[in-house]
C-alpha cells in the first residue's frame, strides 16, 4: 500500500447527507459506506474513473474483515452505487463508484 495523500478530495453533499444515512440506519450497513467512501478516495484521480484494488487491500483500508468488505461490495452493487469488471473469475476486480443522484437531478 502507497503512502496517504495530503491532497483534499472533494465528496458531494448527497453522500453525507443522504447516503450515510441511509445506508447505516436504513440498510443498517454502515460497513457499505465505508467501502463507498474507501472506493471514492481511490476512484477520486483515476483515469476514467476506475480503479484496480484487492479485497485485502480494502480490508486493511478500511480496517474491516475481507468477508466484511465482500458483504458490503455485493450490497453496494445491488444499490447501483458500485460497478465492477474482472477479466476472469480470480482476477482483481476494478471498481467505480457510481452517483445515481447526479441522474436524478439532471432529468
Amino acid at each position: 500500500m502507497g503512502r496517504a495523500s495530503t491532497k483534499a478530495i472533494g465528496i458531494d453533499p448527497y453522500v453525507v447527507d443522504s447516503l450515510m444515512p441511509d445506508l447505516t440506519g436504513h440498510d443498517r450497513r454502515p460497513t457499505a459506506f465505508l467501502i463507498y467512501l474507501f472506493l471514492w478516495r481511490r476512484t477520486h484521480d483515476a483515469l476514467g474513473g476506475w480503479t484496480a484494488v484487492r479485497l485485502r487491500e480494502m480490508a486493511e483500508g478500511t480496517g474491516l474483515s475481507k468477508r466484511a468488505v465482500q458483504d458490503a461490495i455485493t450490497h453496494l452493487i445491488q444499490r447501483r452505487l458500485v460497478r465492477v469488471r474482472r477479466a476472469g473469475l480470480t482476477a482483481v476486480g476494478e471498481y467505480r463508484v457510481e452517483r445515481p443522484w447526479r441522474e436524478r437531478t439532471r432529468r
